[in-house]
């Protein structure tokens, strides 16, 4: 199969090392067709997330820049937003979230929360969980309520890095994303999404995207360990909604 599009890359914005046009070029250097700028949300602390909302402004200045450069390559403003509370809040506005070409949500730690208390809990229970089944259980629990309340109240595209760090319930998530058509993330830069995972997911119906999750130029375009896992699970390019059948 062949990935034609790279929807999760990372820029100076947030907390890539390149800027919109270096992706653009390595995209075009590679002959992909599309590429997406999906920076992290602003809700995401310690300098990983995009400065404030309004940023997305100046990145679409910047693919619009980008697009006459390399008009082979389309450019996609995306976000990779933060789910902030358990009630599956992000942290992008209404306003903005027209604004976007693709929506990509993921969990994350270290993440500024809607409400304090959902925060420690989330928090508590995740790095506490080794202490007891309980704790191990609830954390579970809190993570997979929280992205599945997301999955239902937003138009989502793309889950990013499923259970990346934050231990969730693959099923579970994956019946809401087959449900509401949203894609599961093949993410090649981590390693949890494994084999069984996979299975699970497309068992209940789920398409996915292969997703680089550069944060440098040179990886955008990196899918080589995402393609070897779609094929090891029996996947077809018509499961992978960035791919097509090789010719």
């Amino acid at each position: 199969m062949k990935i034609y599009a790279d929807y999760h890359t990372h820029t100076i914005h947030s907390h890539g090392k390149g800027t919109v046009l270096e992706n653009v070029a390595k995209a075009n250097a590679l002959g992909l067709e599309e590429i997406a700028i999906s920076d992290h949300g602003p809700a995401h602390l310690f300098g990983v997330g995009i400065r404030n909302i309004q940023v997305l402004d100046q990145i679409r200045k910047e693919i619009s820049a980008s697009m006459q450069v390399y008009p082979s390559v389309k450019v996609k403003l995306g976000i990779e937003a933060n789910v902030t509370s358990i009630t599956g809040d992000i942290d992008v506005t209404p306003e903005y979230i027209d604004k976007l070409d693709i929506l990509q949500v993921g969990l994350h730690l270290m993440v500024r929360p809607e409400r304090w208390l959902d925060g420690i809990n989330r928090t508590v229970a995740h790095f506490l969980r080794g202490l007891s089944p309980n704790l191990k259980r609830r954390s579970r629990l809190l993570n997979t309520e929280a992205i599945i309340n997301a999955v239902y109240k937003y138009n989502i595209d793309i889950i990013t890095h499923p259970g990346h760090r934050l231990v969730i319930d693959t099923r579970e998530l994956s019946r809401a994303c087959a449900a509401r058509g949203t894609a599961m993330e093949i993410n090649t830069s981590h390693q949890n999404m494994t084999l069984e995972l996979i299975e699970i997911a497309a068992n209940e119906g789920v398409k996915f995207v292969i997703g680089s999750d550069a944060h440098h130029p040179d990886r955008v375009g990196n899918f080589a360990r995402g393609i070897a896992l779609a094929k090891a699970a029996g996947l077809t390019a018509n499961q992978i909604l960035n791919a097509r059948p090789e010719s």
